[in-house]
């Protein structure tokens, strides 16, 4: 179970998500103390509780929409945050799996601040609230890159596999 630490509307643009004046900063290691840093409450928050416990994020429709910056999603993976919204844009989307950070779709989503939310393969359970609303699962083979930590662990590890090594 994780709790919902800061809820979004819809069409949260990458700029918001990853301001464009620190795309001189690309390091995973270095990016996630940018996350958020024009909403100076919730970048405090990710910048000065750190805690080994998932955080999610809410949102709307059309999370990480605008550029393709890759920052924008390995920011919050940096955090360990799982994004449930309503929906992904595309590449914020396929950059979001390709780095490893869990996202979920949940059109139907309603929760608040402070809720505690559950995730399953099928659905959120909101806690809190009593409710369930249905997810929209990954293909398989994204939601296999994701489990991996993303394309270049699941990559190693297939190719691990393939050579008898693990």
């Amino acid at each position: 179970m994780a709790k919902v630490i800061y809820k979004f509307d819809d069409d949260i643009s990458t700029d918001i998500i990853y301001p464009g004046r620190y795309m001189a900063t690309v390091l995973p290691t270095e990016t996630p103390q940018f996350a958020f840093d024009d909403i100076k409450e919730l970048n405090k928050l990710l910048n000065s509780e750190k805690t080994d416990e998932t955080r999610i994020i809410l949102a709307g429709k059309n999370f990480g929409c605008g550029s393709s910056r890759e920052q924008a999603a390995s920011c919050l993976k940096g955090h360990n945050l799982t994004i449930v919204a309503r929906d992904f844009a595309r590449i914020f989307l396929q950059n979001s799996i390709n780095l490893g950070l869990r996202t979920v779709i949940c059109p139907e989503i309603e929760a608040e601040v402070g809720d505690e939310l559950e995730i399953l393969s099928d659905k959120v359970i909101n806690k809190t609230q009593g409710k369930e609303f249905p997810i929209v699962p990954l293909p398989k083979a994204r939601q296999a890159i994701v489990d991996a930590g993303g394309l270049i662990p699941y990559t190693q590890k297939i190719l691990k596999q393939r050579m008898g090594i693990e």
